[in-house]
C-alpha cells in the first residue's frame, strides 16, 4: 500500500468515525515507516478538517463530530508514542474550561479537540470550574489564550470575574479571552473586555488559528 494511501486511509477513518479502522490505518503508517507526525496532520488532522466543514455545513453535528474524535483519538493512541518528545514545544498554550456553577461540557470538548487538531497544546480544567483556576493556571504554563463557556445565563457573570482577575494580576494584556456558549453576545463579551467570542467550535477555532498567523505575520515583518 501506497503512502498517500495509507493516509487518506487515516483520513477517511475519522470522517467515517471508523475507531479500529483508525487503529489500523496508524499501525500501517508505523509499518511503512511514515513519520508519525506526518501521519498525523495529514492523515487524522486532514479529516479531522473535513469533519469540521461537514460540520459548518450542517451535514454533521455534534454527536458525529465526537464519534470522529474518537476515532482521531483512537489512531493519535498509536502514533503519539512514535513522536519526538520535542514535536509540538512551540505551540501556543490553551486554558479552557466551563465556568463554576455550569456542569454543561459537549461544546466546550468539541472547541477541545478542534484546538488540538489544529496544532495548539490545551490545558481542559473540565466543567464547573473554580474561578480563579483560570489565571492560576494560565500563569502556571504561561498561556496566552483563555477560552471560557457556560450554557446557563446564571453562571456567564463568572466570566467577567475571571477577566478581572486576569487583569489583578497584571497579565491581561498578554492573555487573549475568548469565551462562548448559549446566552453569551458579542455584546457580553465586549462589556466584559473579552477579545473574542465564538458562536461555535468552528468559529473559535478559526478566530484563534486567524489570530496566531496574524501575530505571526507581525512579527516577521
Amino acid at each position: 500500500m501506497s503512502k498517500q494511501n495509507i493516509l487518506d486511509n487515516l483520513a477517511n477513518a475519522v470522517v467515517e468515525m471508523d475507531e479500529d479502522g483508525a487503529q489500523e490505518a496508524a499501525k500501517a503508517a508505523i509499518a511503512a515507516g511514515i513519520d508519525a507526525y506526518e501521519a498525523i496532520t495529514a492523515g487524522l488532522v486532514k479529516g479531522m478538517g473535513i469533519v469540521g466543514e461537514k460540520y459548518e455545513e450542517q451535514e454533521y453535528f455534534i454527536p458525529e463530530v465526537l464519534l470522529c474524535s474518537d476515532a482521531m483519538i483512537a489512531g493519535l493512541d498509536i502514533l503519539k508514542p512514535c513522536l519526538p518528545q520535542n514535536y509540538n514545544q512551540d505551540a501556543e498554550k490553551v486554558v479552557i474550561g466551563v465556568v463554576e456553577g455550569d456542569t454543561h461540557d459537549i461544546g466546550k470538548n468539541l472547541v477541545k479537540i478542534m484546538l488540538e487538531t489544529a496544532g495548539f497544546e490545551v490545558y481542559d480544567l473540565g466543567r464547573n470550574v473554580p474561578l480563579q483556576a483560570f489565571a492560576d493556571k494560565a500563569e502556571e504554563v504561561g498561556a496566552t489564550i483563555v477560552a471560557m463557556a457556560t450554557l446557563m445565563s446564571t453562571t456567564m457573570e463568572g466570566m467577567r470575574t475571571v477577566v478581572a482577575d486576569l487583569e489583578k494580576r497584571g497579565i491581561r494584556d498578554k492573555v487573549t479571552v475568548i469565551i462562548g456558549g448559549g446566552p453569551i453576545s458579542p455584546a457580553f463579551a465586549n462589556e466584559i473586555r473579552a477579545d473574542l467570542y465564538a458562536s461555535d467550535a468552528n468559529v473559535a477555532v478559526r478566530q484563534l488559528k486567524n489570530r496566531r498567523e496574524a501575530e505571526g505575520n507581525r512579527q516577521a515583518g
